[in-house]
């Protein structure tokens, strides 16, 4: 809940908010004149694309990836195809279904076997098991689809040695950049350790390398062309296009808050890794190439075309609205907690200088800026979160790999828990959750995944339907090279702390506590007047761990800025995405598609900028009150995603009979539940359902919205030929 304080100084906020809004406007007055604004182009929108020519039933006309002359295919062929294609997602699925559900079911049983360096298997199982299996599934599907492509004649003809020089060309100058990078790591580790560079410079030159990278690629990125700007020209190759999900995808919740959360609840925690990784299954199969085969240029696009008219499409938008912005609110508040302790600058400025560089970045370029950006800043979050545990795996154990080691972390932790008279167990499952919630938020996770708008909208960015399945795969892959590292972290962490930190007097209070005390992350307090810290007593706010570990085991304070470094461009790469979802619906969806379909291409483009800043504004007057932890904040977007967003789009594509009237109703009863259960059990813990959680609500609005939308679309008139025509092109890769 929001809190502040009654001295709570609104003037300076006002204050601070218009110098803020008038410094930002005036610089980007001032590159508007030095790099020309865009103009009406080639990619520039249609107006409306109900008023498009709806594809033939027989045979279907399916444009080529060059735009050329269409490839005809027959309705036999075509429902081949089909058939081939539902059998391979229906075993996908079962496989899916039964990686996520047997394996916790019988956690408990499985803790009792140990792998490896020392892992539960129940807890292995849910750490890293099942993210290696999502990303088989997901690769087979990849593979499998284009091999059902080639086989039934309807695979895409590409430029392949075009296409193949521009990616080595791009892979070259990331490699570049990857290799200074890590020079840049190097220089700086020696100027620390040979005092040539005060430690308390280092933050701040880091801070300044990387964000003046990423506006340099926003302004190298500079486009004139809509279609650029909106969905950067459709010529995003699949592996970079992967890079860019995977940073838009790894958050502040991901990078900041998720080794926080496993720190505190142990296997429970491990609910948002599986949920995390595990809904890219469905978003493969389920509608990624669907939506690439649309085209278009946002999410209510596809919704006002599949089921027809504005209303829907105002519903949607407004939906995502909501969706993108609690999730950016959770950025700014990561942004200012890294600001504040790194920098030194207090919490509200640092979250108006993040925001400030989130705008420069994009700018000028919108997805085509983004995008580039967002595959330098993957690089940065990777390096910046492996650097530290990999270093603190080789301290512990003496083997740099903390993937697999940190299965001796877990038996340390067992032991130190034991004598130190912790009950609940780490790795022991469900002792903070019930199983209904952990399995509600697993699930929750995976459907709002499935369905959340600035992720969708990045398969629009590539060439043609088989890079839009291999962009899931290559995102999943740099996503679980986090994911496989996140578990870890916290383990490393807590074997640290519980070993010099818990049982040790108050007066040895080591100095990171001080330290993140004092950013109101770490609360010690000797209840009982023994002297002794004890478990009990030590309260660690969980968007501390990964930024304090390198400091908790006295690594360089050049680490420390490094994963500050990282964490700030988890936090930019996301709310660059979540804010085009917010202006395009606002701009697009809402007043251009809705309010004023004639309104020029500039003007769309101005009032879209605006609404990227006032987005902003009020993204960090919201986080101010620090509504909750990040990933909390996170999970609350992805239940109402998956109440609402996600039952609409799978049906409309799998399910002829949905129409208009189905969809707006089924998103209004889940926004409705979903909502209302959150709420209701945020202000009283006590009133729940199997223990479910506020951060699990999605999982009474997405079945509520399945059946509504089920019964009202068969109480009213089905949708038109044209319609059902449009879902029969969209089958078809």
């Amino acid at each position: 809940m929001l809190h502040l304080s009654a001295d709570f100084n609104w003037g300076g906020l006002i204050i601070l908010i218009g110098l803020w809004f008038f410094a930002v406007v005036l610089a980007l007055a001032v590159i508007d004149f030095l790099f020309p604004r865009m103009r009406r182009g080639s990619g520039d929108i249609p107006l409306s694309r109900s008023k498009q020519t709806a594809p033939p039933v027989r045979p279907i006309a399916r444009p080529t990836a060059n735009n050329s002359a269409p490839l005809l295919t027959t309705p036999a062929a075509n429902q081949s195809h089909w058939r081939a294609n539902l059998r391979l997602v229906v075993i996908l699925l079962v496989i899916w279904a039964a990686v996520i559900l047997v394996p916790t079911a019988i956690a408990p049983l499985l803790n009792n076997i140990q792998i490896l360096t020392g892992f539960p298997l129940g807890y292995y199982m849910a750490a890293q098991g099942a993210l290696i299996v999502f990303l088989g599934l997901v690769a087979t599907y990849a593979w499998y689809a284009a091999r059902l492509d080639r086989s039934h004649d309807t695979a895409e003809p590409t430029d392949s040695g075009q296409r193949q020089e521009r990616i080595w060309q791009i892979a070259l100058v990331y490699a570049a950049f990857t290799t200074g990078f890590v020079v840049l790591i190097w220089l700086l580790g020696v100027l620390e350790a040979q005092a040539f560079l005060p430690t308390a410079s280092i933050s701040w030159l880091f801070l300044a390398i990387t964000l003046g990278i990423y506006a340099i690629i926003g302004v190298a990125s500079r486009t004139r062309n809509l279609d650029d700007y909106f969905v950067a020209g459709r010529r995003v190759p699949a592996f970079f296009n992967g890079m860019a999900i995977s940073a838009d995808w790894m958050s502040a919740a991901s990078f900041i808050s998720m080794a926080g959360t496993l720190w505190l609840l142990g296997y429970e925690g491990l609910a948002y890794i599986m949920g995390w990784t595990g809904g890219y299954v469905l978003l493969a199969v389920l509608i990624a190439p669907y939506l690439r085969k649309f085209g278009q240029f946002t999410l209510p696009d596809f919704i006002a075309a599949r089921y027809g008219g504005n209303r829907v499409r105002l519903v949607s938008a407004i939906i995502c609205i909501i969706i993108s912005f609690t999730y950016v609110t959770a950025q700014v508040t990561g942004i200012g907690i890294i600001m504040s302790r790194f920098l030194g600058v207090q919490y509200l400025p640092g979250v108006f200088i993040g925001l400030g560089a989130v705008l420069f970045c994009s700018y000028l370029g919108g997805m085509r800026a983004t995008t580039w950006t967002q595959v330098a800043q993957c690089i940065v979050i990777l390096l910046a979160y492996l650097t530290p545990v990999t270093i603190l795996s080789f301290q512990s154990t003496g083997m740099p790999l903390p993937q697999i080691m940190y299965g001796e972390a877990l038996q340390n932790i067992e032991q130190l828990e034991a004598a130190q008279g912790i009950t609940n167990a780490y790795t022991e499952p469900f002792n903070d959750w019930t199983a209904w919630n952990f399995g509600a938020l697993m699930l929750c996770l995976m459907f709002g995944t499935a369905g959340m708008p600035h992720i969708l909208v990045r398969f629009y960015t590539v060439p043609n339907v088989a890079a839009a399945r291999h962009s899931v795969s290559w995102a999943l892959f740099f996503i679980c090279l986090l994911y496989f590292t996140a578990p870890a972290y916290a383990a490393f962490s807590r074997w640290e702390i519980l070993q010099n930190v818990v049982d040790q007097p108050m007066t040895a209070i080591p100095e990171w506590a001080v330290n993140w005390s004092e950013a109101g992350l770490l609360t010690m307090e000797d209840t009982n007047g023994d002297g002794i810290l004890s478990f009990n007593e030590l309260d660690i706010y969980p968007d501390l761990v990964v930024l304090a570990t390198p400091e908790i085991v006295g690594l360089p304070h050049m680490v420390g800025a490094l994963v500050a470094a990282g964490g700030l461009a988890a936090a930019l790469s996301t709310a660059d995405g979540l804010l085009m979802v917010i202006a395009s619906a606002l701009s697009h969806d809402i007043y251009t598609r809705v309010l004023g379909p004639r309104t020029p291409a500039q003007r769309r483009l101005l009032l879209g900028r605006a609404m990227v800043l006032l987005a902003a504004v009020a993204a960090a007057i919201t986080a101010i009150g620090r509504l909750g932890i990040i990933v909390q904040l996170v999970a609350w977007a992805f239940s109402i995603a998956a109440a609402t967003l996600f039952p609409v789009l799978v049906l409309g594509i799998f399910w002829k009979r949905a129409n208009g009237a189905g969809a707006i109703a089924g998103m209004l009863a889940g926004l409705v539940v979903t909502l209302t259960y959150m709420l209701v059990n945020l202000r009283n813990p006590e009133f729940n359902v199997l223990g479910i959680t506020d951060v699990a609500a999605g999982i009474f609005g997405l079945p509520v919205n399945v059946l509504v939308m089920i019964v009202v679309s068969k109480m009213t008139p089905p949708p038109s030929p044209a319609t059902q025509a449009l879902v029969d092109s969209l089958r078809q890769p």
